[in-house]
């Protein structure tokens, strides 16, 4: 019954729209002339920015409870993915490779100023090429400008830079306007009204909305700004476990990304024990948190869009992070390093043609593996040389050659001076940590060891514990595999800037 009601609907929103031969029979979509699979998929990919892992209802545990009600049900009508990373824990570098499948070193977006290569291969170009409408809205982050649309959308809204909670401007498909409102709730009325859009030939959608929250400064929407003020938050335990850290760490604590800097304004002393001063974390944590329900609303808004147009169920929805957030975890604030909490961030896949409910994927999964996956259950070119590989047969159940170990890196950035070059191997079970930033000494940037399934928050480096001698010795041994098997540069990354990356010759149009 449910199913003869969404055809008939979408009937009717054709119909009114003059375009009621587009109507796809039977929910079966036939594009002729392209090749491969009879059926493709609308994708839309639901981004925010910051975000970490456990920042979602369903995760093990929640942060400060929170609830996110649609992403939670996204998560029951499809796969929620528990062990999801970024290879690079900073913006742009990481968008680039969600964009591509590739590592930064390759991309070549190595800072949050340099925008994604106009030659580069990337899935939307892909579903553009077989056929797909195309559109990206909201926060794009690589390059400063909105000067033009980005290769690969037939439509595009975005803005320069960070853009701002409320009133933004923006370049709506090249005409620039200030959008009154709250910036969740603008980016998301955009979104929908383009997907309420009739489309000629029933061809298929991508989508991409670009999230602003929760990055910093975090400006809740009105009615979530006192959503936790009853949720004590105390300071994270391992802000005060440095003992066995590499110096740097200890000197970072007072620079622009550590707990007693400048970034958010607020506590001279770590941990400030005063009422006022636990006051000013507690509201740096909750207003970070209240930002998220937002978005939470925003999935529900689309969700709803993609059924009212009959399209819900054709549509591979996605929903995940460009990296997480450490908030005052290892006495930091911000990213780019490789704790989990830097790390690690959320994926929900829903596409019940493909999913079952209710999947829960355990394997790790990482960022530069979004653009084969979709690519491959859209059936739209391969794309070639890259890193990642299509998570579409755990999905399926076959976890058969899945990665066992992954290389995350980090570039040294001369604007922001506050952590290393960082290369570092994660198993399911270690974590290695290698500073190769050549100054200060073995123990300023002395590697860093953990156990992740004894010690998952990162508090005991067991790098100088002579019983793990074998231990680090093989992850040494997987560090170098790994650096040499992906091109990357074993120490520091050239540190000039508008350095062009050599890139592989397949990802090059």
């Amino acid at each position: 019954m449910e199913a003869t009601q969404t055809r008939t609907t979408r009937r009717e929103f054709l119909k009114a729209a003059g375009l009621a031969g587009a109507a796809a029979v039977g929910g079966c979509r036939t594009l002729h002339g392209l090749g491969g699979s009879p059926y493709r998929p609308n994708v839309v990919v639901v981004f925010t920015d910051d975000q970490r892992w456990d920042c979602v209802g369903i995760a093990a545990r929640p942060l400060l409870g929170i609830k996110t009600p649609h992403l939670d049900r996204l998560a029951r009508e499809g796969a929620y993915f528990e062990n999801m990373f970024v290879t690079t824990s900073l913006c742009s570098p990481s968008r680039a490779s969600f964009l591509s499948g590739l590592y930064a070193h390759s991309h070549g977006v190595m800072d949050n100023f340099t925008d994604y290569p106009e030659d580069l291969a990337s899935y939307p170009r892909r579903l553009q090429e077989a056929g797909y409408e195309t559109a990206y809205i909201g926060k794009w982050h690589m390059g400063e400008q909105d000067d033009k649309k980005r290769p690969g959308f037939d439509y595009w809204i975005s803005h320069k830079g960070q853009g701002k909670y409320y009133d933004t401007t923006f370049n709506i498909n090249g005409t620039r306007q200030v959008v009154k409102g709250y910036y969740t709730r603008c980016v998301t009325k955009l979104a929908a009204d383009w997907l309420s859009q009739g489309r000629e030939g029933g061809r298929p959608f991508l989508l991409i909305l670009g999230h602003k929250a929760p990055h910093g400064p975090f400006v809740p929407e009105e009615k979530y700004k006192h959503t936790y003020d009853q949720v004590k938050i105390p300071y994270p335990e391992s802000g005060f476990s440095l003992e066995t850290k590499p110096k740097w760490v200890t000197e970072r604590l007072d620079t622009w990304h550590g707990i007693y800097g400048p970034l958010y304004g607020f506590r001279k002393v770590f941990p400030d024990r005063r009422p006022e001063g636990v006051d000013r974390f507690e509201d740096f944590v909750r207003s970070y948190t209240g930002t998220i329900n937002s978005v939470d609303d925003s999935v529900g808004d689309i969700y709803r869009t993609l059924e009212a147009v009959g399209e819900l169920d054709n549509t591979l929805f996605i929903f995940t992070s460009d990296n997480s957030f450490l908030l005052g975890e290892h006495g930091m604030i911000d990213k780019r390093t490789m704790h989990e909490e830097s790390i690690r961030v959320p994926l929900i896949v829903r596409y019940p043609r493909l999913i079952r409910p209710k999947t829960v994927i355990r394997e790790q999964v990482l960022n530069i593996d979004l653009a084969p996956s979709i690519v491959d259950i859209c059936g739209a070119g391969a794309l070639r040389n890259i890193h990642g590989k299509s998570w579409k047969q755990l999905l399926g159940g076959n976890s058969r050659n899945w990665r066992k170990s992954w290389l995350y890196e980090y570039n040294y950035e001369k604007q922001f001076p506050y952590t290393p070059n960082v290369r570092g191997v994660r198993t399911e079970t270690w974590k290695y940590v290698h500073y190769p930033h050549g100054d200060g000494g073995p123990d300023r940037h002395k590697a860093e060891l953990y156990n992740l399934m004894l010690d998952p928050g990162e508090r005991n480096n067991l790098i100088d514990k002579a019983e793990y001698a074998s231990v680090i010795k093989q992850l040494k041994a997987e560090l170098a595999r790994l650096i040499k098997k992906t091109g990357a540069v074993p120490d520091r990354m050239p540190l000039d800037a508008g350095v062009k990356m050599e890139l592989p010759e397949e990802s090059i149009r």
